[in-house]
């Protein structure tokens, strides 16, 4: 992909405001880290972060999850009855990446992207081709403005859908 100026792009960042809101606090990235190994009551993640070495109170571990759910990253996966009340378990429904690869790996990140790229060009040409109306839909509504063309939104679109698939696709051969 080129810009304007002839300049090659290399790489896209992508940051969803939901997720990267939620998360900035970076603790709820050390409880998505946690619940996505196993579901777990508020009090579990209390003390696994304080295994961690993090020392909270249990109530604000309990908001950090709250936060978390109320963001569309952690869901209520089971209920039990108790003596006393109702114990929820939550687990998380996304996982934050945040690494760097090191330039060690270029040769073989390089050798990768051209094996898989004609069938990434494949599947961009039917998300274009079948889903064009859908994207332009889902384009119209992102926008703030009419003037706003510039931001990539179908780009967006675009990498969300392949990065769904992904993890979707990547779940079922673990």
């Amino acid at each position: 992909m080129s810009s304007k100026n002839g300049h090659q792009l290399t790489d896209i960042a992508v940051r969803d405001t939901r997720v990267s809101d939620a998360i900035d606090e970076p603790m709820r990235a050390m409880i998505l880290d946690i619940l996505g190994e196993e579901a777990l009551t508020a009090g579990d993640v209390h003390e696994r972060l304080a295994d961690r070495g993090i020392d909270r109170t249990e109530n604000t571990v309990r908001h950090h999850i709250n936060e978390l759910r109320d963001a569309g990253l952690v869901d209520v996966v089971r209920f039990e009855e108790g003596r006393g009340g109702t114990t929820k378990y939550y687990g998380a429904n996304t996982i934050v990446l945040s690494y760097s690869l090191p330039d060690s790996a270029d040769p073989a990140v390089a050798d990768m992207i051209d094996a898989i790229e004609p069938q990434v060009a494949d599947a961009l040409a039917t998300l274009t081709g079948q889903f064009d109306d859908e994207i332009d839909e889902i384009v119209a509504d992102m926008q703030p403005c009419e003037h706003c063309r510039n931001q990539k939104y179908e780009t967006y679109v675009l990498l969300t859908v392949l990065r769904l698939a992904f993890v979707r696709s990547y779940q079922d051969i673990e």
